[in-house]
């Protein structure tokens, strides 16, 4: 059974760091594109960043460029999700989504969603202003 499971989530203040990862099990995907999506309280989930499956190139939502980066080790099979600069608006439940088929890019990532792949369970961010 396919599973991804994120973790790093939890309570920190405003300017602080967090680091997510996203570890897949049940097979690898070291050959898909993935993405981060955030889930905000009260509000629908939205797109983050997305990297493509060599990890060579990678998309961001404007509101977090310069702020946080993705990045994969195929090698371990983990996708990470480093945040800097946290502010209270990035309080929010995190999502990693592995793409529904091989060798996608970065690009439009947020759209092919609704063809498939997975998600993982989510993990909690809070920043404390």
């Amino acid at each position: 059974q396919v599973q991804l499971v994120e973790s790093g989530g939890g309570l920190v203040q405003a300017g602080g760091s967090l680091r997510l990862s996203c570890a897949p099990s049940g097979r690898t995907f070291s050959r898909y594109a993935m993405g981060w999506f955030r889930q905000p309280p009260g509000k629908e989930r939205e797109f983050i960043a997305s990297i493509n499956w060599s990890g060579e190139d990678t998309s961001y939502v404007d509101s977090v460029k310069g702020r946080f980066t993705i990045s994969r080790d195929n090698a371990k099979d983990m996708v990470y999700l480093q945040m800097n600069s946290l502010k209270p608006e990035d309080t929010a439940v995190y999502y990693c989504h592995v793409d529904y088929s091989p060798y996608g890019g970065s690009a439009n990532y947020a759209f092919r969603v609704g063809s498939g792949g997975y998600w993982g369970q989510g993990t909690r961010v809070t920043v404390s202003s």
